[in-house]
């Protein structure tokens, strides 16, 4: 008999708080002896003001802040790969999307708006560098960041999705996308109307209310579930046995449908005032 034919996929995820626990600003802030309420307030006040794409702040304030570029170096950013917290099983998620799933072949890149060298240097030995596309800066000759070459944030993560996809020679049907802020909404819009699939790993609604499915885990495995119940097209009972071959239990597997709502007192209705009739003058 011939062979099942491979499908190909490309499958896109992001980094900060989707193969992460924390974001790289933080741990940056933390490394350099600024405080995190610091860069916390910094970063909200350009996102509200809409001053860069969503997900660049870091970039931004690395480049045109004074504090951050006083003591920020470039091998501050290696040492933030390092120290940064990681979630469960990135490698084994690698290796199965790569060829553990029979008839199928997943193309793992990392998309984010973080600095590249924290991810090459957080995913080392995991994921190769050349699959790995981040926020890329010029420095000086004593690693003070001088400019930026490219900032993987917002539509930035499109155009680079639409050049791997080229790359690859796969489908718009056949993309992943992953991703938890909002830095990842104009990406996951563009897979969306082209028939790809997302998946959101935070119920933040401006992300949740875009994303195809929606996973909350620890472990970076989670993202699997989806993908192999609506791509590959498994059973539950399946996909437990599946991830018990890797010695793995799934103890819990809540699906539920999330509500937001908004309630406030309703305006008061208008009333109607009778206004007294006034009677006709008789004619004299």
């Amino acid at each position: 008999m011939a062979e099942t034919p491979i499908k190909r996929f490309l499958f896109a995820s992001d980094f900060d708080q989707t193969l992460t626990f924390n974001d790289s600003g933080y741990v940056l802030s933390e490394l350099v002896g600024i405080p995190t309420e610091e860069f916390e307030g910094k970063a909200k006040g350009m996102a509200k003001l809409n001053l860069v794409q969503q997900g660049a702040e870091l970039a931004y304030l690395l480049l045109h802040d004074p504090e951050f570029r006083s003591r920020v170096r470039k091998e501050h950013l290696y040492q933030v790969g390092k120290i940064i917290r990681l979630k469960e099983n990135i490698e084994l998620l690698y290796k199965i999307l790569e060829n553990g799933i029979n008839g199928y072949h997943f193309d793992f890149y990392v998309l984010s708006a973080s600095p590249v060298e924290v991810i090459r240097a957080a995913l080392e030995g995991i994921v190769p560098p050349d699959h790995i596309f981040g926020t890329e800066f010029r420095c000086t000759a004593d690693g003070q960041i001088e400019s930026i070459v490219r900032a993987t944030a917002g539509y930035g993560k499109v155009a680079v999705l639409d050049q791997l996809q080229n790359d690859l020679k796969v489908g718009p049907d056949q993309i992943v996308y992953t991703g938890d802020g909002s830095s990842d909404v104009h990406v996951m819009l563009h897979v969306n109307v082209r028939d790809g699939f997302t998946i959101a790993l935070s119920e933040a609604k401006h992300v949740a209310h875009v994303a195809t499915r929606t996973v909350l885990s620890k472990n970076a495995l989670a993202v699997l579930v989806p993908i192999l119940e609506d791509i590959v097209g498994w059973s539950r009972l399946r996909i437990r046995d599946f991830f018990g071959s890797y010695g793995l239990l799934v103890q819990e597997w809540e699906r539920v449908r999330t509500d937001w709502l908004t309630l406030r007192p309703a305006a008061p209705e208008s009333v109607d005032v009778p206004v007294k009739a006034v009677p006709d003058l008789a004619l004299q």
